[in-house]
């Protein structure tokens, strides 16, 4: 494969390069940070300024004669300072590197903005992410690639403080990479068995402990939700679980939660056909812990995590469980089944039962796919929190400001958990009606845990691009978003 050289540049260490791009403000008629040129390059720079006025997005290459720094110039505007946001230079810095794949280069290079757009550190983070994840394209399943993704090599000055700063951003852009390359695999060619195999091989190489719980043994160990769910496809339901212990024996464990169905029918309660394919994203959230549980391992971060994905297929085979069943949960708590397409809650349930008990964690976070209702509360660019926790729920929200990966908290209160009461059982898998449909999931999800801090991250609108709908970002092409990854990576190493 090709590979693409980034180098990231600051003032005064300018050498040659085939593409040097420098980040512009809107309406600016000033660049900081490009060399001195002869009149003639300096008339088209402020030419060029003139014309593309630094408006966000919007890219300008300047062509320069003679034995010069640079083959070309990439101006790329910026947008307004007051409207400059955590995400501008991520967003920025996926155009650039999109442009110079389209223009076959082999290397170009980047200036570091100005202090005021964001600190250096930020900067290289977010020109990392970027240019790193607007690269990637799925094309597994094409005979011809249509435009090759090269690797991309990054390049900066030495320094420990930097040389850090690198590392960890392409960790977390290949974690979102990771995820992204497994939530995109056609249903034919992802069961729970395979996601069980990713889940062995990262542990292998990163040496972490690596667990796979198969149907005969959930079934003896009172995995009653992931059972059920699991038992009308010909491909057995696995529980996953990935230890990394780098912190003290006696510190409590953060436990990430994933559902991870690799194909939704709806089961009995067949959903429609139109967009079904879509339901090979509802393994969503298991990639999304897969991809951090590889990057927390390969950063080695001094904490301890464990990652739990229930992994199904939600098929109406004829073993398939119906609406009018009660099954018995891991918590022991029974559940009346209305709808076999509310499937996701019960084998999230039944995993952070297990994580709680299992772990006694400090804190437990999950993804999900979990309900059509949360794109008709929130759309398709900002995913559902739901906790149990204030101060928990300030952190995540904290992160989410960083990676502007967006979230918004939505209430559970005892009203809600009255509404997934059952006449029949201690609960039943949906609310009244279509009524707070996001908020009445996650209350039973609710009821699987004791006291441990939590929150349920709902990612059905976010977990891939939806049309129209998706807010555009170069980072995240056609397919999976790898939405959750870089949010949790940050909340992570913050601890």
């Amino acid at each position: 494969m090709h590979v693409f050289k980034m180098r990231i540049k600051t003032q005064g260490s300018i050498k040659k390069t085939q593409l040097l791009c420098a980040f512009v403000l809107e309406d600016s008629n000033k660049i900081t940070g490009l060399p001195k040129f002869d009149t003639k390059t300096s008339s088209s720079i402020n030419q060029s300024l003139k014309d593309m006025r630094g408006k966000l997005g919007k890219l300008t290459i300047i062509p320069i004669s003679g034995k010069k720094q640079a083959q070309r110039i990439l101006l790329a505007g910026i947008g307004k300072k007051e409207n400059l946001t955590n995400d501008t230079i991520r967003f920025v810095s996926g155009k650039i590197a999109q442009k110079a794949r389209e223009l076959q280069l082999k290397e170009f290079s980047i200036i570091i903005p100005p202090t005021f757009v964001s600190d250096s550190i930020s900067s290289i983070s977010q020109i990392i992410e970027g240019s790193k994840m607007s690269l990637y394209k799925f094309e597994k399943f094409k005979t011809e690639k249509t435009n090759k993704s090269p690797d991309l090599t990054i390049i900066v000055s030495k320094s420990d403080k930097i040389s850090k700063a690198v590392k960890v951003a392409e960790a977390v852009a290949e974690g979102a990479i990771f995820t992204k390359s497994i939530a995109n695999l056609p249903p034919n060619e992802c069961t729970p068995t395979t996601l069980a195999n990713f889940a062995k091989d990262i542990s292998k190489k990163n040496k972490m402990k690596c667990t796979i719980i198969s149907q005969p043994e959930l079934k003896k160990k009172g995995f009653g939700g992931i059972t059920a769910v699991g038992k009308g496809s010909k491909n057995e339901p696995k529980l996953i679980v990935m230890e990394h212990n780098h912190g003290s024996k006696t510190q409590k464990p953060i436990v990430l939660v994933g559902k991870a169905v690799t194909f939704d029918t709806g089961g009995i309660s067949l959903k429609p056909g139109q967009g079904m394919d879509e339901m090979k994203f509802d393994k969503c959230g298991g990639c999304t812990v897969l991809g951090i549980m590889k990057s927390v391992s390969e950063l080695k971060l001094p904490i301890n995590v464990v990652g739990i994905i229930p992994s199904v297929e939600n098929m109406p085979g004829g073993e398939a469980y119906r609406p009018g069943d009660i099954i018995k949960m891991y918590n022991g708590k029974t559940a009346e089944i209305l709808n076999t397409d509310a499937e996701g809650r019960l084998i999230l349930a039944d995993a952070l039962a297990y994580g709680e008990k299992q772990y006694t964690p400090k804190a437990i976070i999950d993804f999900a796919t979990l309900t059509g209702a949360c794109i008709i509360a929130l759309g398709n660019n900002v995913a559902a929190i739901v906790s149990n926790n204030e101060q928990l729920t300030k952190k995540i929200t904290n992160s989410s400001k960083t990676t502007t990966e967006e979230i918004w908290e939505l209430p559970l209160t005892q009203d809600y958990m009255d509404m997934i009461k059952s006449d029949v059982a201690d609960i039943k898998n949906v609310g009244i009606g279509r009524a707070a449909g996001t908020i009445t999931a996650a209350a039973f999800l609710k009821s699987a845990i004791k006291d441990t801090p939590w929150v349920h991250v709902d990612i059905a609108g976010v977990a891939w691009t939806q049309g129209a709908a998706t807010k555009e970002k170069p980072y995240n092409p056609k397919g999976a978003t790898g939405f959750g990854v870089r949010l949790i990576l940050d909340y992570l190493q913050k601890l």
